[in-house]
């Protein structure tokens, strides 16, 4: 990724690690969103829809990763 946008790999780190949120951005994030979701539409997301929809979004990565890999060869 770095040699095709003719940078270094510093450079392109420092990129990842100026746009990526900390942990806390995250949570805050995630805390916006829900109060947003139950404010807008009444519905709070529980631990275990939370958790079905982490497992719904790691099963399409894993799909799509397959799919890469298959084109690929």
């Amino acid at each position: 990724m770095a040699e095709a946008r003719n940078i270094s790999m510093r450079a392109l780190i420092e990129e990842f690690t100026a746009t990526a949120l900390t942990p806390a951005q995250l949570q805050e994030r995630a805390e916006r969103t829900d109060s947003f979701l139950a404010s807008e539409f009444g519905h709070r997301v529980s631990e275990d829809d939370a958790g079905a929809l982490r497992e719904r979004m790691r099963q399409a990565r894993a799909a799509h990763q397959a799919r890469v890999r298959g084109t690929a060869a």
